[in-house]
C-alpha cells in the first residue's frame, strides 16, 4: 500500500474514532487491522461495531498480549484510552508493514533507529519529518501512562496536515476497479436486481429462444421439417420398431415441451414446472432457456434455492449468456445472499456488456 494510502487509512480511522467519542461511544473494544475494511470506493472503514454494544462492562481483548493496553492487563477493563493504545498499534502497522510488538517499537524509536520501524517498500515515497511525525505519534499513542495519550479528536488535528494526493480517489491509490466503472444495467439486469418477477417473465416470454446459441432450435427444426424423411429412411432400416419409439418419444419430448410453453406465456407456472420438468428428464436435449424459464418459475413458486440451481444449470448449457446471470443474482438475494447477488449482476451485466460489443461488430 503506497504511503498517501495508509496516510488516508489513518485519517479516516482516526476520524471514525472521533465521531464514535462524539456519540457518546467512546469504547471500541480490541481495534486491529482486521477491523478494518475497504468499501467499494477502496476508502477504509472501521467495522464490526458489534463489539461495542456491552463497552460499558469493557470486554477483552482477543490480541496477543504483547499488543494489550498495560492498564487492561493490570485491571481488565477498556478504557477510552485503551482505544488509542491500540490506534497506536495499527500506526507501527502501517508504518511497519509488519506486526511489531509495541514494546519493541519503543526501544527502536529510543534508539532512532528508524530504518528498522519502516517498511522498505516505502523507501523514497515520503519526507524524513513525515515519518518522524507519524513515529511521535505513534509512541504518543503507546504511552503507558493512560492520560498521556491524544484522544481522537487531537489524533486527527495531527494527522490532516500529514495527508498526500488528497486529490486522488482511494480506488486509484488501491489500484483497484471502482464502482462506477463497472456496466450499467440493462433493463432485463435492472427487473432481476429488483427481484420484479411480473417484468422477467415478460422479458422471457419476448425473448423466446433465440439465446439457446442455435444448437437446441436447429434440431428442433431439423425434427420438425424433416420428420417425413426421416419416417422414409426409417422404413428402410431393418429397426423400424426402435426407430419408431425414438420417434415417439422424441415427440412426446416435444409436447412437453409446448405445454409448457402454453404453460408459462398463460402464467400458469406450477404446469410449467412440471411439463419442463418432463421435457428436461428424458435428457435428450439440453436447453438453457428451458432452466432459465423453470428457475423464474420456482422464484414465483417461492423454491429459490430450486431456482438457483436451475439458474447455474443454465449457465454450464451457455456460460456467455447474461440472463443465467441475472437468474442467479434474484435467486441469490431471495435466499438473503446480498454480496453474491450483487457480484452476480456485475457478472451478468458484463457478459451482456461483451455480447452487446460482438453484435455491434457484426
Amino acid at each position: 500500500m503506497k504511503w498517501a494510502m495508509r496516510l488516508r487509512v489513518v485519517l479516516y480511522l482516526a476520524q471514525a474514532l472521533e465521531y464514535c467519542t462524539n456519540k457518546g461511544r467512546a469504547l471500541y473494544h480490541d481495534l486491529n487491522a482486521y477491523r478494518v475494511l475497504f468499501d467499494e470506493d477502496g476508502n477504509p472503514r472501521l467495522s464490526t461495531f458489534g463489539l461495542m454494544k456491552n463497552s460499558r462492562d469493557g470486554k477483552s481483548y482477543s490480541t496477543n498480549l504483547a499488543f494489550t493496553p498495560p492498564e487492561y492487563l493490570r485491571t481488565g477493563r477498556v478504557t477510552p484510552e485503551s482505544v488509542i493504545y491500540s490506534f497506536g498499534t495499527l500506526l507501527l502497522d502501517l508504518l511497519s508493514g509488519k506486526h511489531i510488538p509495541p514494546s519493541h517499537a519503543l526501544d527502536l524509536i529510543r534508539d532512532r533507529n528508524l530504518q528498522m520501524l519502516t517498511d522498505s517498500c516505502l523507501e523514497g515515497q515520503f519526507s524524513d519529518n513525515d515519518g518522524t511525525e507519524l513515529v511521535r505519534l505513534a509512541s504518543r499513542c503507546l504511552q503507558y501512562e493512560p492520560r498521556e495519550r491524544p484522544n481522537p479528536k487531537s489524533l486527527v488535528a495531527a494527522l490532516t496536515p500529514l495527508q498526500k494526493e488528497t486529490e486522488v480517489p482511494s480506488h486509484v491509490l488501491m489500484g483497484i476497479p471502482h464502482s462506477a466503472s463497472f456496466t450499467p444495467l440493462s433493463p432485463v439486469g435492472q427487473a432481476c436486481s429488483r427481484g420484479d418477477l411480473t417484468a422477467i417473465h415478460e422479458i422471457l416470454e419476448n425473448l423466446g429462444y433465440k439465446d439457446d446459441e442455435g444448437v437446441v432450435n436447429e434440431f428442433l427444426d431439423c425434427y420438425n421439417l424433416d420428420f417425413q424423411k426421416l419416417q422414409i429412411l426409417g422404413n428402410l432400416c431393418t429397426c423400424l420398431l426402435s426407430f419408431q419409439m425414438w420417434t415417439d418419444q422424441m415427440q412426446e419430448t416435444l409436447n412437453s415441451k409446448k405445454k409448457g410453453d402454453a404453460a408459462f406465456r398463460q402464467k400458469d407456472f406450477k404446469e410449467a414446472i412440471e411439463c419442463y420438468t418432463q421435457f428436461i428428464d428424458v435428457g435428450t436435449m439440453v436447453s438453457p432457456t428451458i432452466f432459465a424459464r423453470r428457475s423464474l418459475c420456482y422464484l414465483i413458486n417461492d423454491m429459490p434455492q430450486e431456482a438457483l440451481n436451475d439458474a447455474m444449470q443454465a449457465q454450464v448449457i451457455s456460460p456467455v449468456w447474461h440472463i443465467a446471470s441475472y437468474l442467479q443474482a434474484t435467486a441469490l438475494a431471495a435466499l438473503g445472499m446480498e454480496n453474491e447477488s450483487q457480484t452476480a449482476l456485475k457478472e451478468g451485466a458484463t457478459l451482456e456488456s461483451k455480447r452487446s460489443s460482438v453484435t455491434g461488430k457484426k
